[in-house]
């Protein structure tokens, strides 16, 4: 048969052969792979609702604003200014309060005309536009005052039937909804302590009226603002084009807006992708376990396909091939996994046209994934596999034990120790890169929830500010909960995962130390205090200094300073960290007792 064909044969059958194993490798994979898809999803959705919602409503370039009647002048130079081949506007701006199912909110309210504007026609998702003594409502402002069409609101103490509701490229949905007043605006919790000054605005949303309507809302000259939207010839360059004409005070580049627009998709994304790269390390330290396990357990495997004439290439092959195989599949799911959660994780915007889970894997995202799964795989098995391809042909048959290493100053520590932890010392020197893996795993996970701990102190202080609104804090929670169980799921398989590589590749000589005397008890207790103790340290690294380090990595990725952040107390990193020793010698403590009662003769 062909080459290909037998070594895929070959690789499907000690799949077949081993169905745990491949599904411990097949959830270590499909954890990173879908974790990474809904971060790279969210990534191209943050910006898909945002430029469907701009292509609806012929979103402006540029939004320019004005105080008073008297800047009137500036705005007029801003239309025939060089790069603006269209505008609509200046349209007149009030502020005030408005009321609605018992609910008070500060608004700015915007005059259109009923015809259409060439630049900025916001799109109505319920109802109709604008009519005299009619209001049409921001559909995110609508949302968060449970108002819908055919609802009477007072806005300035006049009432208004809300006539519609619509979303617009022109301002971040509420509660980010651009200041378009000369007072000013605030946005976020007030202490009780403290009064606004007259004037500013408190959160508000925006709602659209007739221009009469808002003319007698206003009371006195400079009492009306005024907003203009501009179509530039480039949009790319509307940022500059800002720079050069008055700056980010009288000016906002479609691009702000979008920022501010796609916030919750972008925190959401950034947090999901932390997630990925912890489990990316996660299952390349289990993997690599696992592997050697496995490959240590083919050694006979390998001599019988180089006896009847593999050569170390088609061996080394066949070994990468079953990894790959698994990777592939991961992959796959993940995929599938990732776009189906992503909605769920995110929601739909009120204030956008779709919602930021209607993005789909991309063919880019298809190949990151890929690419990922495969690499972790390769980056598993690489060495192992082409260690074992080229094994002496004689002793891979034979299949020996291995001898142990004799290390002088362990034995000399470890003999007046009592034999559970003279047999858990030894145990751990036999395989010092497992134990090095393990103490890495452990420190992954322990900085991820380090960082937990930092990021939920800090959504628990978000609640009521402005920044997020409740259903987004809880939006954002889930998503650090996603993570967060995934990550612990993925470090529980490992220690399970290197606690049975470690009884199988201690099988021998734990049969000997019975025979010459100690307990089932015994041993069984040396295998999980050789897990116990990396994990330990393992939990002590992952506190200080990985811990603090992914804090900072976090904080550059997203150029943030971090002041503000309340680091986890001491009591919460010692419990942290007593926590994650309990857990692994749970997690021990079945396979070692099973490795631990294995009969002697059999063995030996």
């Amino acid at each position: 048969m062909g080459r290909v064909l037998l070594v895929t044969r070959l690789a499907v059958r000690d799949l077949r052969r081993r169905p745990t194993e491949a599904l411990l490798l097949l959830i270590a994979i499909l954890a990173a792979t879908t974790t990474l898809t809904l971060g790279l999803v969210l990534r191209d959705a943050a910006g898909d609702p945002f430029e469907s919602t701009r292509a609806a409503t012929q979103g402006p370039d540029v939004v320019a604003k004005a105080a008073g009647v008297s800047e009137l002048s500036r705005l007029e130079r801003l239309a025939t200014a060089s790069g603006v081949t269209g505008h609509s506007g200046p349209f007149p701006v009030t502020s005030g309060k408005i009321q609605a199912s018992g609910r008070t909110s500060d608004v700015q309210v915007v005059g259109r005309d009923t015809a259409d504007a060439a630049v900025d026609r916001p799109k109505v998702t319920k109802g109709g536009w604008v009519t005299a003594g009619g209001a049409v409502l921001e559909a995110a402002f609508a949302h968060a005052l449970d108002v819908g069409v055919g609802d009477s609101v007072t806005i300035g103490g006049k009432p208004f039937e809300v006539v519609g509701l619509a979303v617009t490229a022109a301002s971040p949905p509420y509660p980010a909804t651009l200041c378009l007043v000369p007072a000013g605006c605030v946005h976020g919790a007030v202490p009780e302590d403290r009064n606004l000054p007259a004037g500013l605005l408190h959160n508000p949303g925006l709602a659209w009226l007739t221009q009469p309507d808002v003319q007698s809302l206003a009371t006195g000259r400079n009492a009306l603002s005024h907003v203009m939207n501009l179509k530039l010839s480039d949009p790319a360059d509307a940022q500059a084009f800002v720079e050069r004409n008055g700056g980010d005070a009288f000016l906002q580049s479609w691009q702000g807006i979008r920022s501010d627009a796609t916030e919750l998709a972008k925190d959401s994304q950034i947090l999901l992708l932390i997630g990925a790269w912890l489990l990316g390390l996660l299952a390349v330290a289990g993997l690599s376990v696992l592997v050697g396990g496995r490959m240590a357990d083919q050694t006979r495997r390998v001599g019988l396909l180089k006896a009847v004439g593999g050569t170390p290439g088609l061996v080394a092959a066949v070994l990468l091939a079953e990894y790959l195989l698994v990777a592939v599949v991961a992959a796959t799911g993940g995929l599938a996994i990732g776009a189906l959660a992503a909605p769920l994780l995110t929601g739909s915007s009120a204030g956008l046209v779709g919602g930021v889970g209607t993005a789909s894997p991309t063919w880019s995202t298809a190949l990151v994934v890929t690419g990922v799964a495969l690499g972790v795989a390769v980056a598993a098995t690489t060495v192992p596999a082409v260690r074992a391809a080229r094994s002496s042909t004689v002793s891979a048959l034979a299949d020996a034990a291995r001898p142990p290493r004799r290390t002088g100053w362990l034995i000399s520590l470890s003999r007046r120790l009592p034999v559970p932890l003279m047999l858990a010392l030894r145990v751990a020197a036999r395989r010092p890169r497992r134990v090095v893996l393990g103490v890495v795993g452990i420190a992954v996970t322990v900085s991820g929830m380090y960082i937990l701990l930092v990021l939920d102190t800090f959504l628990g202080s978000q609640t009521g500010t402005g920044v997020y609104t409740a259903d987004q804090v809880e939006t954002l929670r889930h998503v650090l909960m996603v993570w967060t169980v995934v990550l612990l799921a993925l470090a529980a398989v490992n220690t399970i995962v290197i606690t049975w590589a470690t009884v199988l590749d201690n099988r021998r000589a734990s049969a000997l130390a019975r025979a010459l005397g100690a307990t089932p008890q015994e041993v069984t207790v040396a295998l999980a205090i050789a897990q116990v103790l990396p994990a330990l340290v393992g939990a002590v690294l992952g506190v200080f200094p990985c811990g603090r380090l992914l804090f900072a990595g976090i904080n550059a990725i997203t150029g943030a300073d971090g002041g503000d952040a309340v680091l986890p107390a001491p009591w919460q990193l010692i419990g942290l960290t007593a926590a994650t020793v309990v857990a692994v010698a749970l997690l021990t403590a079945i396979p070692a007792r099973l490795g631990g009662r294995r009969p002697v003769t059999e063995v030996l």
